[in-house]
């Protein structure tokens, strides 16, 4: 019986599992929900209803922007930190999922390995969001597109520079791309080049590979970074410092992109490292709007997880 009821509701695993139609309709929802908000009005569609955050890897965003977000949608949200038992160091992941899945209405996973959170969906009888995995960060990208199109229109046909390392985030916005017929431009030091199956993706013509961090971002209509050190990888902090020394998003990387370009970061920054305070803290960054962009875009997220599409 529990087998035969686990099949039947999406998930969000990664960015591909919707459609382009879908995440069109996410990103209206979004803009609804946000007015909402900023005109304080009551919005509870998720009364009553219990998200399970578990977390892997320590974070200040997801876990604010999920648990402040179901909040705001009335429903609760209780967070699980599994530091001092790794998911399934206990008991397998498929037990634990089955177990989670009957006490909520809805689960967000920021774990390790892609593998682990694909295993807990497929034993799980509620929407499973990825919150983060080594693989990717589809609730960032999901984010970030809004905040492209909040402020920029549409983002078909438009072209998104990534300059540093080609890791989660860089795999999302490759996938976003095919999806969403847009182009991006990836620039990597030599060894961190992306790795297409790691990626997920189908094909290349909405990606091209730049070893000069400069030719990357000529007329970029978005450029944006990350750390060079992602979680997990510190060990490699000294060697990576040295080797994406020239891979730091500064004025003149800026200057070559179109005029109107606009600069993102998913944060924590490191001003100096990744990205000069000039460029962040400067006019063409949007990365507070992105930052809070995540709260509104989990939000239209959750809802349509758990109750389809709504009209108003």
């Amino acid at each position: 019986m529990s087998g035969a009821h686990v099949m039947n509701h999406k998930h969000f695993l990664q960015f591909r599992d919707f459609t382009a139609d879908e995440f069109d309709y996410l990103f209206a929802r979004t803009r609804v929900i946000k007015d909402r908000f900023k005109r304080y009005e009551k919005h509870h569609p998720l009364a009553d209803r219990t998200l399970v955050m578990i977390f892997e890897k320590a974070s200040t965003r997801t876990r604010l922007s999920f648990e402040a977000g179901m909040q705001q949608l009335g429903g609760a949200a209780i967070y699980l930190n599994t530091r001092d038992s790794q998911l399934g160091r206990g008991e397998p992941v498929e037990d634990a999922a089955q177990v989670i899945s009957r006490m909520c209405d809805i689960v967000m996973i920021r774990t390790f390995e892609q593998d682990i959170i694909e295993r807990f969906a497929s034993h799980s009888r509620v929407p499973v969001i990825n919150g983060l995995t080594n693989e990717y960060h589809p609730c960032q990208i999901l984010a970030d597109i809004f905040t492209f199109i909040e402020h920029r229109g549409p983002i078909a046909g438009k072209t998104v520079t990534w300059i540093g390392d080609s890791n989660n985030v860089c795999n999302t916005w490759l996938q976003a791309a095919e999806l969403l017929d847009f182009n991006v431009h990836v620039s990597t030091p030599p060894g961190y080049e992306v790795e297409p199956e790691r990626a997920g993706l189908f094909g290349t013509s909405h990606f091209e590979e730049f070893p000069d961090p400069i030719e990357a971002c000529r007329s970029a209509d978005l450029v944006t970074t990350d750390v060079w050190t992602s979680m997990g990888f510190e060990a490699e902090n000294d060697e990576r410092r040295r080797a994406f020394a020239d891979w730091c998003v500064d004025a003149d990387m800026m200057r070559v992109a179109r005029p109107e370009a606009l600069f993102m970061h998913c944060l924590p920054a490191h001003r100096g490292e990744e990205v000069t305070a000039e460029v962040i803290d400067g006019p063409q960054s949007v990365v507070w709007d992105e930052a809070e962009n995540r709260l509104h875009a989990q939000k239209a997220l959750m809802e349509y997880l758990l109750l389809g599409r709504l009209e108003g």
